[in-house]
């Protein structure tokens, strides 16, 4: 089919030789394309919109091709759920809860633990009624039922809410992972102590506890003392170390005990150099070895992630480090590695390499998600690749057959090595029947929850089959046998029947609902448009000859764009014709008399066309009384137009200007002139004030004088705007002194708050010019200071006073108010400056505290000079001081309220420059937007992303005062707005910006305080 337009083009060439009035039925279903051959199915690649009789792309694709079933649904298989075969089951992460997860993993691989903890008496659970949710109460309890649920689970993973619920543990911060292992195994140890069997009793010592011992040499007597301890976990120092065997050399090296640190020797009886290591006994069957990777850092105050590389062996024999069995063999096999990814000890991401005891294949479990590794051996994989897409310090050693180097290990699970036995029972736990009991309720819960989901599916696929079937019936009805038009389709008789009795809706259009007058409307739409370029160029030749007879007003504007006007007029009234009111079949009552939106045209229309010739209409309605912007057109000219625009204003050559407008304007006239005079008279009178010269100042009081008369700031620029301008401007009345006094009447500033800044809100001035100020402009109340010198004993005094006398109590409301302001503020802008080595800073003035305007605002100001005359905005008052510039809508009586509408617009300074108060960023320095309510810790979380500093790392300081209670707020420290705060950076960490497995960053948690690990 040909293309939209070129159909559209087809169905109106007829309008070329055909007026509106002489249009017939065939020019109406040529309009409406009724006879154009419908499109067959393969010939067109989308729907042709300008065919009604296309049938083509109207959704039917999805119909008549091949059925995908998940269209027909948005619920997922609920096989995704299920747990795969030979795999294993894995922990939901209720928030930040890895780290439990990760132990979780590794305790319950470690079978004689599993076998034992299966065995601990439980009457709750072998008593337990099947009909309700089991739930646990002990630690041995919750450790039973989630080992159990871990190993015969139908889950791909399971929820361990319960246990965490019961430690107490807050699941949205993440804790120290060495620390919760070692309270972990310290509370079930302690718990099982209490089970009757004998056997169960000492499980933990038996499986993890091994001893050392503390030996002492006096270096005087040489008498040896040795203090035994058990351990439940080596601690290894990793810190310039390379290898696992360095680290437990280390661990067990000799340490010199001198100076302070002397031993008292009871031989000698009295304090002696001496010697000292530990010296291993016995090994536990389950060895722990703790890389202390998170360390604390004295500088800081925090502790800090130790990103070495450490390499460990698969077989670790231990046989040379214990005391006094060098020759008994004790090999010890990787078992487990635990992970930290990340590199912030506060942040992360913490997951378990852990090996099958029955298989000797590794997994790698990360809370939900488990992964079997290929072959037999361990693969630390990404985990080692964190930090490596930025250039690092260290590069990753070669590590030899046998061994693995890791950045990320912080636990070390080894497992001594047995025989190998023929006794399969050995590696085989069984899951005792009550406890299996429950877990068949759990998985019973589980298969009901899937065929539940199947059948939701199965109903909702069913339900689109039919209904595809259904549309596809209707389709092959839909061809039509026998002008919305892009956007309403042809169809049979019987088609349109069946798709009115299945879906509803209305109105029934047939052949007799062609319109008539649509067609007619756009018919003459479309012969205006064809006439516009030759009509635009005879009316341009037109107006350039010389005018004979009658002519009329038009618009220099509107004569300019008639074309473009009359354009975007006749396609709105096209757009119109060819769309109805906005209802389709489906959208209730229908009528098919046109009329019904043919006010709305109309309406439209004349809106539109108002806009010509509306440029010499003046407010009043009348003739515009400015002739420049009206030109006289003939009568041949303006009846073009009018085909056009027949309801633009009309103005014949006689039509007289308006009389309202005349008159105004010879009122304004009038007004200039005497604003004239007026100005020219003030000026006059009060020419040092206007000029800025000869000004008094407070800091060197007038020698001939012991009075000065104090005017607002604000009521002095308003009147030299109006002399520079009195036609722009509006004459000053009223010289507001009531902005610096007090609801009581009382002035608000005093003479010291005068010479030290407060003197820029206000201008002094001489008696002799208060005399001419007093007598031209309403005053509500006088302000005037008086100097008084006395001679005393001591010598001269000079005292200051004002009238009206200064009200200390609103005075510090005030003071209070300007202070709770500093401290209350919110969105405010201060400025962090990264003090980079031993450099100093470049000191800078602190900027206006109230500065509010930008350079840019000040430059909006208009300030025309006047011949002769000096700008007073770039002049410098006698004492120098700063001046600030009330707002315009200061109206408020009351002292605080006339103090705090005090703006900063610009600020002078000696040479006539005018300096913007915007504060300057140095090189290294960032501007961030902070609230006072906002902590010290938010802040460094906000200057870690900005600066890549992680908040241990941060030294923040104001004024030379270091910030270092993080819990305190930005107001209480002293950080106002404007305020500039130096970073200085510990150590920064080169692959900051790699860390890309964070859940949070965080300050120091308060760790395990009052969770159930430590008896709470």
């Amino acid at each position: 089919m040909a293309p939209r337009l070129q159909l559209e083009k087809a169905a109106w060439r007829w309008v070329e030789t055909v007026k509106p009035e002489e249009i017939s039925q065939e020019h109406i279903e040529l309009a409406y394309r009724v006879h154009l051959p419908a499109c067959k199915r393969g010939t067109c690649r989308r729907n042709c919109k300008g065919n009604p009789n296309c049938l083509v792309g109207i959704g039917e694709q999805a119909w008549l091709g091949e059925i995908d079933e998940n269209a027909f649904h948005n619920i997922d298989d609920p096989n995704s759920e299920r747990r795969d075969k030979n795999t294993f089951v894995g922990l939901t992460n209720l928030g930040a809860t890895c780290y439990v997860n990760t132990f979780l993993q590794v305790w319950f691989h470690n079978l004689e633990l599993r076998r034992s903890l299966y065995q601990c008496h439980n009457s709750r659970a072998q008593e337990h009624n099947i009909e309700s949710d089991y739930e646990p109460q002990s630690i041995c309890e919750h450790l039973q039922y989630l080992f159990a649920l871990l190993q015969n689970s139908n889950r791909k993973y399971i929820d361990p809410s319960g246990l965490v619920k019961a430690l107490g543990l807050d699941t949205g911060q993440q804790q120290d992972a060495q620390e919760f292992s070692k309270l972990f195994l310290s509370l079930l140890e302690d718990t099982l102590s209490k089970q009757k069997n004998p056997s169960l009793q000492n499980v933990i010592q038996q499986q993890f506890c091994g001893q050392f011992s503390y030996v002492t040499v006096c270096n005087q007597c040489g008498r040896s003392s040795a203090l035994p301890s058990r351990f439940y976990e080596l601690e290894l120092n990793i810190q310039g170390h390379k290898n696992l065997t360095e680290c437990v050399t280390e661990f067990l090296k000799e340490e010199k005990l001198d100076g302070d640190n002397r031993y008292f020797c009871e031989s000698c009886q009295s304090k002696q150099s001496a010697t000292r290591r530990i010296k291993l006994h016995s090994l536990p069957p389950t060895l722990n070895l703790q890389l202390m990777r998170f360390v604390f850092d004295r500088q800081t105050g925090h502790k800090k992630k130790l990103n070495t590389f450490i390499s460990f062996p698969e077989q670790l024999d231990m046989g040379p480090f214990l005391e006094g069995k060098q020759d008994h063999k004790c090999v010890y096999e990787l078992s487990a590695v635990l992970i930290h990814r990340g590199i912030s000890a506060y942040s992360g991401h913490y997951i378990a390499h852990v090996k099958d005891a029955r298989t000797s294949d590794w997994y790698k479990f990360n809370d939900e998600e488990i992964e079997k590794m290929e072959g037999k051996k361990l693969q630390l994989g990404i985990e080692e690749d964190i930090a490596e897409t930025v250039k690092s310090q260290t590069r990753k050693p070669k590590c030899s057959k046998g061994y693995h180097c890791s950045r990320n290990a912080y636990m070390l699970v080894y497992k001594l090595q047995e025989e190998e036995s023929s006794d399969p029972s050995r590696t085989i736990v069984e899951v005792p029947a009550f406890l299996q009991r429950l877990v068949d309720q759990d998985n019973h819960k589980f298969e009901e929850w899937c065929s539940e989901m199947a059948d939701m599916r199965k109903q909702s696929v069913d339900k689109g089959k039919a209904k595809h079937e259904e549309v596809k019936e209707l389709y092959e009805l839909l061809p039509a046998r026998d002008d919305k038009v892009g956007e309403s389709k042809r169809v049979s008789l019987q088609a349109g029947q069946l798709l009115y009795e299945r879906y509803g809706g209305g109105p029934r259009l047939d052949g007799s609902s062609l319109c008539r007058e649509c067609v007619g409307q756009r018919c003459r739409v479309l012969r205006l448009k064809n006439q516009l370029n030759e009509d635009y160029k005879e009316v341009s030749n037109l107006v350039k000859r010389t005018l004979s007879g009658e002519g009329y007003w038009v618009g220099k504007a509107s004569l300019r764009s008639w074309r473009q006007l009359a354009l975007e007029q006749l396609e709105e009234d096209e757009h119109e014709s060819k769309h109805s009111n906005g209802q389709t079949n489906g959208q209730g009552p229908h009528t098919n008399n046109c009329k019904e939106f043919g006010p709305e045209l109309s309406e439209g229309n004349e809106e539109e066309m108002k806009t010509f010739n509306e440029d010499i209409v003046c407010s009043h309605g009348g003739l515009s009384i400015l002739e420049t912007e009206r030109k006289l057109v003939s009568s041949e000219v303006w009846t073009k137009l009018r085909v056009y625009f027949p309801k633009a204003p009309e103005f014949t050559q006689n039509q007289e200007q308006c009389q309202q407008c005349l008159t105004l304007e010879q009122e304004e006239k009038d007004n200039e002139a005497v604003s004239k005079m007026m100005a020219l008279d003030q000026k006059n009178q009060l020419l040092n004030l206007f000029h800025e010269k000869n000004r008094p100042t407070l800091t060197k009081w007038p020698q001939d004088t012991d009075v000065l008369y104090i005017v607002p700031l604000f009521f002095v620029d308003e009147w030299r705007k109006f002399i520079r301008r009195p036609t722009k401007s509006s004459p000053v009345s009223n010289v507001g002194n009531s902005l610096l006094l007090c609801p009581h009447g009382g002035f608000m500033f005093t003479y010291d708050s005068l010479i030290n800044g407060d003197a820029q809100h206000i201008a002094l001035l001489w008696p002799s010019e208060w005399d001419v100020i007093s007598r031209l402009f309403i005053v509500d109340q006088p302000i005037s200071i008086h100097c008084f010198k006395q001679t005393t004993p001591t010598g001269p005094t000079t005292q200051y006073t004002t009238q009206p006398d200064l009200c200390w109590e609103c005075r510090e409301g005030f003071l209070f108010q300007q202070q709770r302001d500093l401290r209350e503020y919110t969105q405010a802008t201060i400025y962090i400056r990264k003090v980079i080595e031993d450099k100093r800073m470049i000191k800078e003035a602190a900027p206006e505290l109230n500065a509010s305007s930008s350079e840019a605002e000040e430059d909006k100001e208009e300030h025309p000079k006047v011949d002769g005359e000096k700008d007073p905005d770039f002049s410098q008052s006698q004492d120098g001081a700063k001046r600030l510039k009330l707002s315009d809508d200061s109206t408020a009586t009351s002292g605080e309220a006339a103090a705090a509408a005090v703006p900063v617009t610009n600020v002078t300074k000696l040479g006539g420059i005018r300096r913007s108060t915007r504060h300057r960023k140095l090189r290294g320095e960032k501007a961030l937007i902070v609230s006072a309510n906002q902590t010290l810790k938010e802040l460094k979380i906000q200057i870690m992303h900005a600066f890549s500093v992680a908040p241990f790392d941060q030294n923040l300081s104001i004024d030379g005062k270091s910030l270092t209670d993080d819990s305190a707020t930005l107001g209480s420290l002293g950080v106002i707005p404007e305020s500039i705060i130096c970073l200085k950076a510990d150590e920064p960490i080169a692959d900051y910006a790699a860390m890309d497995d964070v859940y949070q960053v965080r300050m120091p948690e308060e760790g395990f305080k009052g969770t159930g690990l430590l008896g709470h």
